[in-house]
């Protein structure tokens, strides 16, 4: 992308997706880590965002006192550092723009960047005093904007817990910086002057607890802190022509702080993910952007899980038409050869449908009860079926022709009656066994070889039976004999053609129980994937919430600390019923899909079994008879 593009639209406090971003986002197949910058409006995060595309200009900074983003804009380049992703950058429309007067509307602006990002950069001016902690107001409005999951209690919601689980880590950048980092005379890091900012008072009544909300959800939604102090980049006179500036014009301690901001980002940023540690492409993250503003527009609140529960439906589907594209291209070179005989027709299907398998896993996810697994073995199963029909129906046609150009010079020897002559039987086998042996001796027949010259057979039996009684040179034992013989040959390459369908069927029954384990292990594959994640997502949680119980206990805030444990012990219980219930439902999966392979495989037995009997009826043995 050559510069950025307004991806959510903001038009008189009405939000709505760009159609033109979203076409762009979902040809966007890498994986993304996407940055979102918020903060007051002119405090410079455009520069900011311009630097991390590694550009001199692009987000529009403007030099009034003039908001010039509007809704929300992003910028998708290389990644600096990972070669496999794409770096997305946000730049939100300026908060508090008194042009605009309305907080309901900065509030979903704020919300988007934090649904829509794996690193939210605030951006604000001067010190973190009280009076900037305060103005990030939006952080306290969060339990009223977002839900986590749908059937979640609010009040649960509210402890931050599941917030902090799937949030984006929090980076504050304070611009213009012009204080020592001190504290009673000690110097500290700019961490520490974050965390020193967001501590909170001892005691209760309203004008602690005003204090204390801002900083309680920062700290209790966001799973981490980071902070950057940046002096003035140059003088005031020329802060007006700041994206015309040279880097060597800027003062040589913001360039440091822009550069060692710069490469946290790009080292420490995570891949966007989503409940369940999926991580996003950036067409994931298109289906995304579009269910959030439409929810918002219809006045709803976006919530995480029904949100990824509707773009996995729509990603799910993707992935089985990727896979069965997969299958399809997989098999064409074969398909060109055809007639092609079980065995190589059986084998191509069986590479291509794992390569499909493995194309649906890679892009699938949330698929909880195996159903676009399932509907891609259908569509799988009913292409490899015609396929295997028209191999059938292109060995039918080819052997067919090969016959009826084999028999021509018999056929024509028919009609001229050279056949009906004493010892024209004699000459009618001899012709007969011939095109049989070059028949048989052509090679590339295919599947239906057996079945048709069966037929053929069939067919040409009533006349060889006439050309036989015919022939006056025979004696009425001799023609007994050949009329067995002939009969024998029938019933031969009739067994032979049961045979050969009874290769087909246990190929076929081969193929199934191949596809059936290979299913089978993919979902169990798939579901120990998706518990890692889960579990890491807790982990992460887990952690966090120990440090927060920790720093606490350090500040004597025991109460807190207090019910902070009984959190944790709540969040661990819940973890655990979780983790029992998903494994009981990989369970009952697992049981479900082996019934149905189970019932697949009796069917196949039972009409194996039927061929069987049909191809062990005994051929009679003709001893030749010697007229005394």
């Amino acid at each position: 992308m050559d510069s950025p593009m307004c991806l959510v639209k903001n038009a008189d406090g009405e939000l709505c997706v760009e159609p033109e971003a979203i076409d762009y986002l979902k040809g966007l197949k890498q994986k993304v880590v996407v940055v979102a910058v918020v903060g007051l409006y002119r405090t410079g995060k455009s520069y900011l965002m311009n630097k991390l595309a590694q550009k001199r200009s692009g987000f529009a900074l403007g030099a009034t006192i003039q908001s010039k983003t509007k809704g929300i804009w992003m910028w998708c380049v290389p990644h600096p550092e990972k070669t496999d992703r794409t770096l997305m950058l946000l730049d939100t429309e300026g908060l508090g723009d008194v042009e605009k007067g309305d907080s309901k509307n900065d509030a979903w602006i704020f919300s988007l960047a934090i649904l829509l990002s794996s690193t939210l950069v605030y951006n604000s001016q001067g010190t973190i005093n009280n009076d900037a902690v305060e103005k990030l107001q939006y952080v306290n409005e969060l339990t009223e904007m977002i839900k986590v999951k749908s059937s979640t209690d609010n009040e649960e919601e509210g402890e931050g817990t599941q917030f902090m689980q799937f949030f984006p880590n929090f980076v504050w950048t304070v611009r213009d910086f012009i204080l020592q980092l001190e504290i009673d005379g000690r110097e500290i890091t700019p961490d520490q002057y974050l965390e020193n900012s967001l501590q909170l008072k001892k005691g209760t009544g309203k004008k602690i607890n005003d204090y204390n909300l801002p900083r309680e959800c920062i700290r209790n939604f966001f799973p981490s802190r980071k902070c950057f102090v940046f002096p003035s980049p140059t003088t005031p006179d020329n802060m007006h022509r700041l994206d015309s500036m040279d880097e060597a014009e800027l003062s040589e301690s913001f360039r440091e702080v822009a550069d060692t901001f710069c490469r946290f980002i790009f080292q420490e940023s995570r891949t966007k993910t989503v409940i369940g540690g999926h991580t996003l492409t950036g067409k994931m993250l298109g289906h995304l952007v579009t269910i959030y503003v439409e929810s918002i527009a219809k006045g709803n609140v976006p919530c995480m899980e029904n949100a990824v529960l509707a773009m996995a439906k729509t990603e799910n589907q993707s992935a089985v038409d990727e896979g069965l594209a997969v299958y399809q291209k997989g098999m064409e070179d074969v398909k060109a050869l055809f007639p092609v005989d079980i065995n190589q027709l059986s084998e191509n299907h069986l590479r291509s449908e794992t390569q499909a398998t493995e194309a649906f896993m890679k892009r699938s996810f949330k698929d909880e009860n195996g159903e676009f697994l399932k509907a891609l073995a259908e569509a799988i199963s009913n292409h490899s079926a015609d396929l295997f029909k028209q191999n059938k129906d292109a060995s039918e046609k080819k052997c067919k022709a090969l016959l009826e150009n084999l028999s021509a010079p018999m056929d024509q020897g028919m009609k001229e009656g050279r056949y009906a002559t004493p010892g024209g039987y004699e000459l009618y086998c001899n012709h007969h066994d011939n095109i049989v042996a070059q028949y048989r001796a052509e090679p590339n027949k295919g599947v239906r070889a057996g079945e048709v010259l069966e037929q053929f057979l069939k067919g040409k039996s009533a006349e060889s039976n006439s050309i036989l009684h015919a022939d006056k040179k025979l004696t009425e034992n001799e023609t007994k004999i050949q009329a067995e013989k002939m009969k024998t040959a029938e019933l031969e390459q009739e067994k032979a053609a049961f045979e050969e369908q009874q290769a087909e069927m246990e190929r076929t029954i081969e193929n199934n129980r191949i596809r059936q384990e290979k299913y089978l292990k993919e979902m169990e594959e798939k579901m120990e994937e998706e518990r890692k994640q889960q579990q890491q997502d807790f982990n992460r949680t887990l952690d966090r919430r120990m440090q927060e119980q920790k720093d606490l206990l350090e500040k004597s805030h025991k109460v807190k600390a207090d019910l902070m444990r009984q959190e944790i012990e709540e969040i661990k219980k819940k973890n655990q019923l979780e983790r029992e219930a998903n494994a009981q439902n990989q369970k009952a999966l697992q049981e479900l899909f082996k019934q149905q392979a189970e019932g697949q495989n009796k069917q196949m037995e039972m009409l194996m079994g039927d061929l069987k009997n049909r191809s062990q009826a005994p051929v009679p043995i003709v001893e030749r008879l010697v007229p005394q």
